[in-house]
């Protein structure tokens, strides 16, 4: 027995020792052999990257279908369709239906591709946000669901015409798969031929407790067939009569259950119903192959100059084919018509199949936020801001105050068509800008999606929208400003992200590509060089003084330099956005003004004074944009326009100082007079400092003295230049300035002294009859 006991415990201790073994094996960390570096620290659980990924797909169909289309919506279709079968999901691939005409051939093949088993993991939804007739149609009867704005119309495949035989056999095998429960062979027939009607029943089955009433659609044919075999109808509605275009409306198609799943204001109900985050419903020029990305940083204050280099960027980039621009905003806001006009040029990129991103790593506020708004995708850190947009200006005392109704009216209309647009809640994004905006939660009566509306909007949707609580950041008194999640949250922006590598896996851009931003030009650093104080204060007085310098000199030289000048000065205008043509255009004139004053009209002042307030006001125009209420800009329009003015005013006083030392001490310098015209030999004279001009310049009458003339009224003479109305004349041998009373005189025409007023001798021709011998 104890031999017993021995054998039992020592196999115990065998199992014990086996067991060890087992399980030193089973722990890899154990068996290691020992190192000098530290143990790497236990790995964490992995956390998901952003918010987790529904396979979904957002393509828009534009007219003509062809080829292109055809293989760009097939390629995307089967990515979706392994994307889904991999995670084991159903997939939504949504396709924007627009109007216009396509041949149906082309149509055709991409139906039957819509309709086929090959899309077996994905759910097709056609969504038609405005009406849609002819072969178009056809495409979204392929798909398994329809979506459609409630005003928008689907139908009339035939543009008012049956089909052919084939192409309705062929639309009619696309409905027999039964894709979409709510589509019938009968209302196809409707829609492809005005002289089928379209039929409703109720067909009663069963009898007591087991009777079941079933709602079909059927043509007049199928009914007289239901009727034969005894089906019991109980009820007969048409909706659709011969000779009448087989047309369907959203809204009535709802109201009698057929063609449509769901009615839709805009993408933003879509992600709601089938709840597929709003990134995804984005039209993505960059389907089927690896985005071009530039990136644009939009940082500093919002300004004219920042506007039109930001401009320029864009464009750009635009024509180096890139199809996504993402802007990295960072900024405290500045001019808000700045911000409105870089706004809508980023929406409007849309049309040109460019997708646009905002990423706001810190903050976006006032003009900044309304860049963003522009944006077809709102990126922020957890803690970026967006908001904070108040209109204000400043009021006689000096004083920041917000915007009166009748000038916010206006800009709450342009952000209201951005949200819009953008598939934003309007309501949310015009409380950034006004401070009394309350915004409620809502809840959609039918549908149940959740939204954000003020009272007005509530008010008119009637009953539609559920009132909720208020959302704190719409308080009265506040300026809507929330963080990255908050903005999720209400449906600003997307959902937010770390960093910049999350936001390029978030986009599908490639973790090896380098986003560096668009640098500048040397014609944007010339341009933002030209628009500082100094440099324009430069401009201006090196312009004045070369003018100075050509009146003195009369070479053409210095006028080359003068007019070189104040073209940069209008030219950097030009770019940096405060300045168009009608400045150029006034300046222009204001300078044909004063040059006839000087050459053409000596003595009247009118064109002098004309052409001078012109200058002005084209200089003061070209130099800040006028009717701009913002937020953190210092200063008003007046305020700017007195700093132009007093730049001006200092340039110009700087050269008169600098005139009258010049005027003592240029006639000694050597090159001066080489270029000044004096008498022969004047230069030797000792001590010799006056200014002499060529005897045929002095004044009338000390050339009169000169030659012993005594100038009386009634003296007669020739014209020895064209009197416009200023001339010459000679008398007795010796020329004289005049100035005619009448018209133009012509070379060689006699004249006489009609007055003599001081200096100023005025002529007028003499008839044939007057002249004496």
């Amino acid at each position: 027995m104890k031999h017993v006991n021995q054998m039992f415990l020592a196999l115990i201790l065998g199992l014990l020792v086996l067991n060890g073994n087992s399980a030193l094996q089973a722990d890899p960390a154990k068996q290691a052999p020992k190192s000098d570096k530290p143990a790497d620290p236990p790995a964490k659980k992995a956390e998901p990257d952003g918010p987790p990924s529904i396979p979904a797909q957002f393509m828009s169909i534009e007219s003509p279908v062809g080829e292109v289309t055809y293989g760009r919506v097939t390629n995307a279709a089967l990515a979706l369709q392994n994307e889904a079968a991999q995670a084991g999901e159903t997939g939504y691939l949504v396709l924007k239906i627009t109007p216009g005409s396509s041949p149906f051939h082309q149509v055709q093949g991409l139906a039957k591709f819509l309709a086929s088993s090959k899309l077996s993991s994905l759910k097709t939804i056609a969504w038609i946000p405005e009406t849609v007739i002819g072969n178009n149609v056809v495409l979204a009867l392929a798909c398994d669901e329809i979506v459609m704005h409630p005003d928008a119309e689907l139908g009339d495949i035939g543009y008012g015409k049956a089909l052919d035989r084939d192409e309705q056999q062929f639309v009619l095998s696309i409905v027999e798969k039964r894709h979409n429960p709510k589509l019938s062979r009968a209302l196809a027939l409707g829609m492809m031929d005005p002289q089928q009607a379209v039929l409703k029943v109720k067909i009663q089955q069963g009898e007591g407790k087991n009777k079941q009433v079933e709602s079909r659609v059927v043509t007049p044919e199928e009914l007289k067939r239901l009727r034969d075999n005894q089906a019991v109808i109980t009820d007969v509605e048409t909706i659709k009569e011969v000779g009448s275009l087989g047309v369907f409306s959203g809204s009535k198609a709802r109201a009698v259950d057929v063609l449509v799943q769901q009615l839709a204001h805009s993408r933003g109900d879509l992600s709601e119903f089938y709840g597929i985050p709003r990134e995804k419903l984005r039209d993505d020029p960059t389907v089927g192959e690896a985005p071009k990305v530039m990136l644009i940083k939009v940082d500093g204050m919002i300004s004219p100059i920042l506007e039109t280099f930001i401009e320029r960027q864009i464009n750009r980039a635009v024509n180096s084919g890139a199809n996504m621009l993402v802007f990295e905003i960072d900024s405290g806001g500045g001019y808000l018509l700045s911000g409105m006009n870089l706004a809508n040029r980023i929406a409007d990129l849309e049309s040109s199949k460019v997708r646009t991103v905002a990423y706001i790593p810190e903050r976006a506020m006032s003009s900044a936020a309304i860049i963003a708004l522009g944006c077809d995708e709102i990126f922020l850190k957890p803690n970026g801001q967006i908001g904070d947009a108040g209109v204000m200006h400043e009021n006689k005392n000096g004083q920041f105050e917000f915007v009166p109704e009748k000038i916010l009216s206006p800009i709450r209309v342009t952000i209201r068509d951005l949200a819009e647009k953008k598939g934003r809640p309007p309501a949310v994004c015009e409380a950034m800008m006004d401070k009394d905006l309350e915004v409620f939660e809502v809840t959609n009566s039918k549908t149940g999606q959740l939204w954000f509306m003020s009272d007005t909007e509530i008010h008119e949707s009637n009953g539609e929208w559920i009132k909720g609580p208020m959302i704190p950041e719409s308080k009265k008194g506040n300026l809507l400003t929330v963080n990255g999640v908050r903005a999720h949250e209400l449906k600003l922006a997307e959902p937010p992200v770390r960093d910049m590598d999350e936001l390029k896996q978030r986009l599908g851009i490639a973790a090896g590509v380098n986003l560096k931003a668009v640098g500048r030009t040397w014609v944007d650093t010339l341009v933002f060089y030209l628009n500082t104080g100094a440099v324009t204060f430069l401009l201006f007085f090196m312009g004045a003084l070369f003018i100075y310098l050509e009146l003195y000199t009369l070479t053409g030289m210095f006028g080359i330099m003068s007019a070189v000048c104040f073209g940069l000065f209008f030219w950097s205008k030009f770019l940096g956005g405060t300045a168009g043509y009608l400045e150029i255009v006034l300046f222009v004139i204001g300078m044909i003004c004063i040059l006839m004053e000087i050459f053409v009209i000596p003595g009247f002042g009118i064109f002098g004074v004309s052409g001078g307030l012109l200058i002005v006001s084209s200089i003061i125009l070209a130099s800040q944009t006028f009717g701009d209420f913002n937020t953190l800009r210092p200063g008003s329009d007046f305020t700017n326009m007195t700093n132009t003015v007093g730049t001006m005013s200092a340039s110009l006083v700087t050269v008169i100082v600098l005139a009258l030392i010049l005027n003592r001490f240029l006639p000694e310098s050597r090159l001066m007079s080489s270029i000044i015209l004096a008498p022969p030999g004047d230069n030797q004279r000792p001590g010799g400092h006056e200014i002499r001009l060529d005897p045929e310049l002095l004044g009338n009458f000390d050339s009169v003295q000169r030659h012993g003339l005594e100038l009386k009224v009634g003296m007669q003479g020739v014209t020895t230049s064209v009197l416009r109305p200023a001339g010459r004349v000679e008398i007795e041998g010796v020329w004289i300035d005049v100035i005619s009373e009448g018209p133009y005189i012509q070379v060689g025409v006699p004249v006489e002294i009609s007055q003599i007023q001081g200096n100023e001798i005025v002529v007028r021709e003499v008839s044939p009859d007057e002249e004496t011998a």
